[in-house]
């Protein structure tokens, strides 16, 4: 074998394993400019490591390779953070994926967010709405724009610096319920 053909053999490999890696696990790197920078020497491939307490299923998985969105991938992430209530799920917002790993990355933790709640029907949000504190009407949940989110290794405060620091979207500190929200609207900040 030659070296040229041993680099496109290496090429072909490192590819198709990344490919088949994406398409049964899920990653996550921000589209907001300020986000790119926390990936930057990430590589060229993003990762989001999610479980839910609700449905009792995980994901681990690379959702970007290569300068692309796994299109397998983001659909196995868009059924992950469905509505569980309704068992619906939406086009979950990639400036929100990308938000939600580039914290991860930040926090340099190796244990996966506990997603609480990521799409909502209008019907949900509405429910949640009479029975919760802090649930806004025209809430980014409804249109896949946000997610909260908990680490047991970390606290609320440092959860939400992290992705702040992210300089990319929304971000709710619910210190009483121990978690965050994270959300690829305005910039802004808020106590739940």
């Amino acid at each position: 074998m030659t070296d040229d053909s041993k680099a496109g053999a290496a090429r072909f490999s490192r590819r198709g394993l990344l490919a088949a890696f994406a398409a049964t696990t899920v990653a996550a790197a921000p589209v907001h400019a300020g986000v790119f920078g926390f990936l930057r020497g990430a590589g060229d491939v993003r990762r989001i490591k999610m479980y839910s307490g609700r449905t009792g299923e995980s994901i681990d998985m690379i959702y970007w390779v290569d300068g692309r969105y796994v299109k397998p991938a983001l659909k196995e992430i868009n059924h992950f953070m469905r509505d569980w209530r309704e068992n619906k799920a939406t086009k979950i917002d990639t400036r929100t994926i990308d938000i939600m790993a580039a914290s991860h990355t930040l926090l340099n933790v190796d244990e996966p967010y506990l997603l609480l709640s990521g799409y909502r029907t209008p019907r949900t949000n509405a429910m949640l709405r009479k029975g919760t504190r802090g649930v806004a009407k025209k809430s980014l949940h409804m249109s896949g724009q946000a997610a909260d989110l908990r680490l047991k290794s970390r606290s609320v405060s440092q959860m939400s610096k992290a992705a702040q620091s992210v300089s990319a979207g929304g971000v709710g500190r619910y210190y009483r319920s121990n978690f965050v929200h994270m959300d690829s609207g305005p910039i802004r900040t808020w106590n739940g």
